[in-house]
């Protein structure tokens, strides 16, 4: 029986289902391991489960030359080092499709959340401050029938664009690397701008893009420049999209409305300036977080593990492999 590690805590079914399959040592205390910990526990295991917080790069690959499968139950990826991965011949996998409505859900909720200042207010509240109303008490800004931008045009960033356009009647336009389709962007009532243009025009911006070497700081002190100082930015993708400290400076300025953030550079800790802040909105990487989504993420990470390394009739082709090549090869 093959043997892999579950690197970070999961649903107890999902390990008992990978347990009908292999030899499974699990980390269901929830350990934080350093590298050099992971190496250890991956040592005689041909198969791990990660998260999108386990660093699998080319040192780890070569202290673990058995390692064959790397399955993660994260859509994102920059974790893992899959130029690496697939020069060892490791296959790799995501868990894309079961997280996009419930991360375009909470992308939404958060945007609005920002806009219309619900966390200061909230925060106002409990703290006993509200003995009187006022015509202009936390006196935020409308959603409906305002210029929703969005920056990145993936499956996430399209579920954004129809709440956007079908539900608030937003004005929706986009920047992406690649345009879409015509059939596509009716459908979704988006138009494509340059990149310029959709920071100049955005009510409301939302960046949903991948993160890598040449998405790093795309959101940074130029780009905040060109923004409305009535505007809001909304970062549910990567921590590193954005320059932390340059949107703490234009927030604290008010050069820019609000923001919410769900994703940090070096999360978990945060730049302390954010934490100052009235005018922005933070959660903890929560955005695929409901039961149901959470769940689907770990059974489709398994699924990918499964079909790995499995044997006779529970062997075959993981259904989100990012590298299937290295299973031709072989």
């Amino acid at each position: 029986m093959k043997k892999v590690l579950v690197a970070r805590a999961v649903f107890p079914e999902v390990i008992e289902r990978l347990g009908v399959v292999f030899e499974v040592t699990h980390n269901q205390d929830d350990a934080v391991w350093t590298q050099a910990q992971l190496i250890d526990k991956l040592q005689g295991r041909e198969g791990v489960f990660v998260t999108g917080t386990e660093a699998i790069d080319a040192k780890l690959l070569d202290a673990c030359p058995q390692l064959r499968a790397v399955c993660s139950m994260a859509v994102g990826y920059n974790n893992i080092d899959l130029a690496a991965c697939t020069a060892r011949r490791v296959l790799v996998s995501n868990a894309p499709d079961v997280l996009t409505e419930t991360t375009a859900d909470f992308g939404f909720a958060l945007m609005m959340a920002a806009a219309r200042r619900i966390a200061e207010s909230e925060h106002f509240l409990r703290a006993g401050q509200w003995t009187r109303w006022g015509h202009d008490l936390f006196a935020g800004a409308d959603v409906h029938g305002t210029t929703l931008g969005i920056l990145g045009m993936g499956r996430i960033g399209q579920a954004i664009a129809r709440r956007g356009a079908h539900g608030f009647g937003m004005a929706v336009v986009y920047h992406n690397r690649s345009r879409l389709d015509a059939d596509t962007e009716a459908g979704l009532g988006a138009r494509y701008v340059s990149k310029e243009q959709l920071l100049r025009d955005a009510d409301h911006l939302i960046l949903v893009l991948p993160y890598g070497p040449a998405s790093h700081h795309a959101i940074g002190a130029a780009e905040l420049a060109l923004m409305k100082p009535t505007a809001t930015l909304t970062n549910i993708a990567r921590g590193g999209i954005v320059d932390d400290a340059a949107l703490a400076e234009a927030l604290h300025e008010r050069r820019l409305a609000a923001a919410g953030l769900d994703v940090f550079e070096g999360e978990p800790a945060l730049l302390p300036a954010l934490l100052t802040l009235p005018n922005v909105v933070l959660t903890p990487h929560i955005a695929s977080a409901s039961l149901p989504t959470r769940r689907a993420m770990a059974e489709l990470a398994a699924d990918n593990l499964i079909a790995a390394l499995g044997e006779g009739e529970r062997a075959g082709a993981p259904p989100t492999a990012l590298n299937p090549q290295v299973l031709r090869a072989g």
